[in-house]
Formats: C-alpha cells, structure tokens, sequence
C-alpha cells in the first residue's frame, strides 16, 4: 500500500457544536501565526517544560510578540503531573493579575497538555487554551478531546475536568528533535486506533512500519492525520465518554496499573499501553472473544515498532487486581475493560469475568517471568 502525500497545512475539525474547534497539522506551523490567531486577548500564560522551553519556545514568543506572555516551565516526566504544579500554574496566573479572559497555551507533551488545560477548565471557572503538541503521543491523542486531568499516587488520571481547546496546533516537524523512545512511545497510541476501529489503517500500519519508525515525513503525516481524524470523529459522537469513547482506552486499564505500580516513574505512558493492549489482546483470544492467532498478530506488530509487550516484574496478580479495580473507568464497583472481537474492531465489556481475568493475569506474569530468564 502506497504512502498518501499530504499538503503542508491540514485542518481538520472536531465537532461539538459551540465547543467545536479545528485540529491544525502540518510541518513548521509553530511560528507562522496560526496560534497567534486562535489568541484573543493579551493576557497569555505559556506553560511548557524544562526540555522543550530551549528547544521551541523562542518561536511560539516570537509568534506572541506584543502581547503580555508569562512563561511557566515545569519540571519534565510523568511524575510531574500532580497537584502540586496544578497549583503553581494557577498561583503564578493570580500573581499576574490574569482575568477570565486570559488565554492558556500548552506548549509541551502530554503532562504539559493535561496541566495546562486542567489548570484552564479552573481558572476562574474556566478559560481558554491551545494545545501546541510536541511529541508524537500529545499530537495524535491526548491533545485532542478534551480530557484533563492530573495523577495522584493512587491511581492515573483520577482528578480532572472535560475541558475542550480552542485550537490544537500539531506541527509535525517539532517531532524532528524527539528522543526515540519517547516517538516509539507515541506510535502506540497510533497503532491503537488501528486496533480500536480501523481496520484498513491497521493494515497499512503493518505494511509501513518500517517508514514510519524512521520517521520519513509521507509516513509520518499520514499517521498522525489518520489518528487524529479517529479521535475527532469518536469525540464528536461522545465526548465525555458515556459510549464508545471508552474505545479509546484499549490497553489503558491494564497499562494505568503498570505505571501507577512503579509510580510514575518506569515505563512511559506509550509503553505501559503497548503492554496493556498485548495483555487486552491475549484476554481477548483466551477468552474466546478473538480467533486464535490474532493476539501474536497484535504483539507482532508493537515488537516489531520497538515497544515493550511484556509487564514488568514486581506485580502480582492480586496487585495487579487490585489498581485496575481503583481505575476511573470502573463502573458502579464493577471492572470495565477494553476488548477486542478481531484486530480493527473493539468494545467495551462492562462484565468482566473476574476470575478469568486472575487467571490470565497469573498465566501472563509467570510467563513473562520465564521470558525473562531465557
């Protein structure tokens, strides 16, 4: 299957009727005024981090010229995403004398994103933001819906708000300077969408994974405009998650236990997903929801882009257990999981067998164990 060749500028829209807003793509969009037209009043509060402030901040100010811009750099890694910087963003905005009609920009990955926007939905009860996105993970996923929120020692993602953009501003060549582990990272939320609902993107994923781990800009362009037209269309139909933007969470139950297990501090969001959704895929077939061979497909694909597909040691399945049963997703006390009927096609069981899901755990740990030792 041939690579698509895209313009340099794609806009596609998320539609939430007042709410709606458009997704900008394309390479070298960071300073050539497409923020600044998003911006509707002089008060800007730039929120990025300690990485990416050197390295692409000078363009978005210069793009800002004129306007009463603060800068507030926060420490970079997941572990950073907590109350204490949710409040040192709103303690620097009041120090400034930042009315409601202030405007927030996220200049950064998912941790600066989830922040700032969660620091925006309540700032004087909320005001306006616009995700810059600079990793591969933030572009085609957490920069798009909406979703805030910040993490809390027991559990990911358990205090936030629903709290949209006014714009998302995905300038594909800020990847350039990405480490590699953080894009392998983020080309398991691409290959996600994949497996969730897209049949077609999945097999040209699986022909073209080659190009797109080396980065080649057709491969790349076409991936994160795929993804995003994904995710804009499933946020479109439900965009507090009350049906099948649940989808989206495929391998997420599974990876939120690994990172809140090793607090924060081991395996990134990508990774811990890539292993949550090889472990949603093996529940799947062994369970008899997919045909046999389908989970090797699954893991044969995130090895194949470089990704972990094995838990890391140090869980137990009751440990294990025990975190997914805290995650937000749980409904009235009962497990919700992502599954799969075949690669392409996902869905949400609200009734997951328990007992099954201990013994797969258990069979899954202990031969990851042995994985480990040969």
């Amino acid at each position: 299957m041939s690579e698509p060749v895209f313009p340099e500028h794609v806009v596609l829209q998320v539609s939430l009727g007042e709410r709606s807003y458009p997704i900008h793509i394309g390479a070298g969009l960071l300073g050539s005024g497409i923020v600044r037209r998003h911006v509707q009043s002089r008060q800007v509060a730039v929120v990025s981090n300690e990485i990416v402030a050197p390295l692409h901040g000078n363009r978005l100010l210069g793009e800002l010229g004129g306007l009463d811009v603060r800068q507030i750099i926060l420490r970079d890694g997941e572990q950073e995403k907590n109350l204490e910087n949710f409040n040192a963003i709103l303690t620097r905005m009041l120090e400034s004398g930042f009315s409601r009609n202030c405007t927030l920009i996220a200049l950064g990955g998912g941790v600066v994103g989830d922040l700032c926007g969660f620091a925006a939905a309540c700032y004087m009860r909320g005001v306006r933001f616009i995700q810059v996105p600079t990793t591969l993970l933030a572009q085609v996923d957490s920069s798009v819906g909406g979703k805030t929120a910040v993490n809390h020692p027991l559990g990911k993602n358990m205090i936030g708000a629903f709290h949209q953009p006014v714009a998302v501003v995905a300038d594909t060549g800020l990847l350039e300077t990405l480490p590699e582990r953080e894009y392998l990272a983020g080309l398991a939320e691409v290959i996600k969408y994949g497996l969730i609902r897209d049949a077609v993107f999945l097999d040209w994923l699986e022909q073209n994974i080659g190009p797109l781990r080396r980065r080649a800009p057709d491969a790349l362009a076409h991936a994160v405009h795929r993804s995003c037209q994904n995710k804009a269309e499933v946020v479109a139909a439900d965009e507090r998650e009350s049906g099948q933007r649940a989808l989206l969470n495929l391998g997420h139950t599974f990876g939120h236990a690994i990172e809140t297990a090793q607090e924060y501090r081991g395996l990134l969001h990508g990774e811990a997903v890539a292993v949550g959704m090889v472990m949603a895929a093996g529940f799947s077939e062994q369970t008899g929801l997919m045909p046999p061979g389908s989970a090797a497909r699954v893991r044969s694909l995130l090895e194949r882009t470089g990704l972990p597909v094995e838990p890391p040691p140090g869980l137990s399945a009751e440990e294990f257990l025990a975190i997914m049963a805290r995650d937000k997703k749980a409904v009235d006390g009962k497990m919700r999981l992502i599954l799969m009927n075949k690669p392409g096609e996902a869905f949400v069981c609200d009734a997951v067998p328990v007992a099954a899901l201990r013994e797969y755990l258990g069979e899954c740990l202990a031969g990851a164990a042995v994985r480990r030792t040969n």
